[in-house]
C-alpha cells in the first residue's frame, strides 16, 4: 500500500478535486492487483465451477422452451455470476480497511470523499473487465457463440460492467456498515442464494407462482436477460413474464439507477461518518 499523506486541516478535507482524487485512487487499487495477480484468477473461480456443475453435471437433465443449447442458455449466466459477485469483495474490503483503519487514513486526507470509495469501484470496474473478457474466452473455448454481432456483445459487455459498478457500491455501503472483516465474510455467503433465485440457471416458468414472483423481479434477472438478448442467447418468452423480462434492456438500466440513487450515497454518508 502506498504512503498516506499527514492529515490536512479540516476547512480542506473535503475540497479535492473529485475526477482527479478519483484517478490517483483508482491507480492506487490497480497497482495492488498488478502486486496480486492470484486475485484476479480467483474471480474466476467461482463462475468456472459453476460452469462446471450445472453446464456438465445438471445441464443434460435441464430442458429450454423452444428447444435451445443449455450451455447457450448457461454461459451468459456465468458472466452476470462476474457482475454479482462484486458484492462480495467490496464488503470485504470496505470492512478490512475499517478495521486496519485505512478508512480513518483515507478520511483524514485533503481528496474528495466521494472519489475516496469512486476510485475503488473504478478500478474494480477496471479488473472485472479482464475477468469477464477471460470468461468470453472460456465461452467461446466450450462452443458458445454471440449471434448478434459486435456492437451488441459490446452492448452487453457494457450492461454487465454498469452491474458490477453499481453491486461494488452495495457491498462498500454494507462493509461500512459491519465494520468486521470476518462479519463480512459470513454474510458474503447470501449472495449466492441471491444468484440462485434468478433465471441465471433456469427459466422461471417452472418455478411456484411465489418463488416465480420473486425471481422474475429480482434485478439479476432482468440483467441475464438483457444480456442474453444482446449476446442472441435469448429463449422465447413465456406466458406471464413481467416487463422487466419483456423489456429487460431498459430495466436493467432502471434498476442501475435505482441501486445506486440509494447506495451511492449511503456508502459516501458512512464512510463519512465512520467513527462518529
Amino acid at each position: 500500500m502506498t504512503a498516506l499523506a499527514p492529515a490536512a486541516p479540516l476547512s480542506s478535507r473535503s475540497g479535492g478535486h473529485p475526477l482527479a482524487d478519483a484517478r490517483t485512487l483508482t491507480l492506487r487499487v490497480l497497482l495492488y492487483y498488478r502486486r496480486s495477480p492470484g486475485l484476479i484468477a480467483a474471480s474466476l473461480l467461482a463462475p468456472l465451477a459453476m460452469l462446471l456443475v450445472f453446464g456438465y453435471i445438471f445441464g443434460s437433465a435441464i430442458s429450454l422452451p423452444g428447444g435451445g443449447k443449455y450451455r447457450d442458455y448457461l454461459m451468459p449466466g456465468m458472466f452476470i455470476l462476474v457482475a454479482v459477485n462484486g458484492i462480495m469483495p467490496a464488503m470485504n474490503g470496505a470492512a478490512r480497511d475499517v478495521g486496519r483503519g485505512v478508512t480513518d487514513r483515507l478520511r483524514s486526507m485533503p481528496i474528495s470523499r466521494s472519489a475516496a470509495l469512486l476510485g475503488q469501484t473504478l478500478a474494480d470496474v477496471v479488473v472485472s473487465s479482464v475477468v469477464l473478457t477471460m470468461m468470453v474466452g472460456v465461452g467461446l473455448a466450450l462452443g458458445w457463440r454471440a449471434h448478434n454481432g459486435i456492437g451488441d456483445a459490446l452492448g452487453a459487455m457494457g450492461l454487465l460492467l454498469l452491474f458490477r459498478f453499481t453491486t461494488n457500491w452495495i457491498g462498500i455501503y454494507l462493509g461500512l456498515l459491519v465494520g468486521r472483516e470476518d462479519m463480512a465474510s459470513q454474510l458474503s455467503v447470501l449472495v449466492f442464494p441471491l444468484s440462485m433465485v434468478t433465471n441465471v440457471f433456469v427459466t422461471t416458468g417452472g418455478m411456484p407462482g411465489w418463488l416465480r414472483f420473486l425471481a422474475d423481479w429480482n434485478p439479476i434477472s432482468a440483467v441475464a436477460a438483457a444480456a442474453r438478448r444482446l449476446f442472441g442467447n435469448a429463449v422465447p418468452l413465456q406466458p406471464g413474464d413481467p416487463w422487466p423480462l419483456r423489456h429487460p434492456i431498459p430495466a436493467t438500466l432502471a434498476w442501475a439507477a435505482v441501486l445506486l440513487a440509494v447506495f451511492f450515497p449511503l456508502a459516501v454518508r458512512k464512510f463519512n461518518s465512520h467513527g462518529r
